[in-house]
């Protein structure tokens, strides 16, 4: 796809909110800065979890990224810190001890919104029936516990998309993608509620590299790009690793997937959670052979389109 095609798309998608919940993390803060950039998305909530690091790290990372983007009237709500029966296991071994990698932004002046994020996520699809895109980029413990609390929020999403999973492989075990692997009973709970779940895993966005072409081009976004982008896009690597060629934005996707699913070949597939294996918890058993389906499973990307996509959101972002 073109560049002036994917303009000419951009301009044909109709405005779409989002609740974004996620554990920000290198690639989450790379997709609310999709979100807050893309003109056509009206990001009406974040609400934060633990996962990539802990809860405490993850909401102070979402309020300051807020802040250094002016966010307007987006309350950012914190949620569960641990997962539904088992021990919490964060990764900061990839985004840094705090979470956000080499970038250090300012403390946040502001708290975060005095509601739980499991309520939040509940009133906003409440208010908005029918309206309101669900995206999950971290651990799915506030979506496990939502559901237990308001089933009906299984209906009152517009449509509910995750980055956790994969049909093939793993990145925290062989067998388990790290989203879904660090609360599996939580997933499994998710998948089960009886909504079609857009699964955004590993096969789709290790597909979204921030190769050193990317990179360069990230570099020419002035401000947003020195103090954000490329450090975000950028800070784990392998240099040791001869066919290392690029970070993945793997969250970025899942935002993208809401907006633009034309750039994405996807199958309709019957997923269940592994809870209980020794050497496969957290793995998302994928049947694409199955009668009846809970979830689509996106395969492949365009990846030209995705990019000048992401650039041209990233670009219109102006910084207070």
């Amino acid at each position: 796809m073109v560049r002036a095609e994917v303009r000419a798309l951009w301009h044909s998608v109709a405005m779409v909110k989002i609740l974004l919940d996620c554990d920000p993390g290198l690639d989450d803060a790379l997709a609310i800065l999709l979100a807050h950039g893309d003109p056509n998305i009206e990001l009406v909530a974040v609400t934060c979890v633990g996962g990539n690091v802990a809860l405490a790290n993850t909401t102070r990372n979402a309020l300051q990224l807020g802040e250094y983007l002016g966010f307007e009237n987006i309350p950012i709500a914190a949620g569960a810190g641990e997962p539904l029966v088992r021990a919490a296991e964060h990764a900061s071994h990839v985004h840094g001890t705090e979470g956000m990698g080499s970038v250090s932004l300012p403390d946040p002046s502001t708290a975060a919104a005095d509601i739980h994020a499991v309520d939040l996520i509940i009133e906003t699809l409440r208010s908005q029936p029918g309206t309101v895109h669900l995206v999950a980029t971290g651990p799915l413990t506030n979506i496990a516990l939502a559901l237990q609390k308001e089933p009906a929020i299984v209906e009152w999403a517009a449509s509910f998309v995750i980055m956790g999973g994969s049909f093939t492989r793993g990145n925290t075990t062989p067998a388990a993608e790290f989203n879904i692997y660090a609360d599996p009973e939580a997933a499994a709970v998710t998948f089960a509620a009886g909504w079609d779940v857009v699964m955004v895993g590993l096969d789709l966005t290790l597909q979204a590299i921030a190769t050193p072409e990317v990179v360069d081009r990230m570099r020419l976004l002035g401000r947003l790009g020195d103090e954000l982008v490329v450090p975000l896009s950028t800070f784990w690597n392998d240099d040791k690793n001869p066919e290392w060629n690029g970070q993945a934005v793997h969250d970025v996707v899942a935002v993208a997937y809401v907006t633009h699913p034309e750039f994405f070949s996807s199958r309709p597939a019957h997923v269940e959670v592994e809870t209980a294996g020794e050497f496969t918890s957290g793995m998302t058993v994928v049947d694409f052979r199955a009668d009846s389906h809970n979830a689509t499973v996106p395969t492949r990307l365009d990846v030209d389109a995705f990019w000048e996509y992401v650039f041209e959101s990233y670009a219109r972002i102006q910084l207070p």
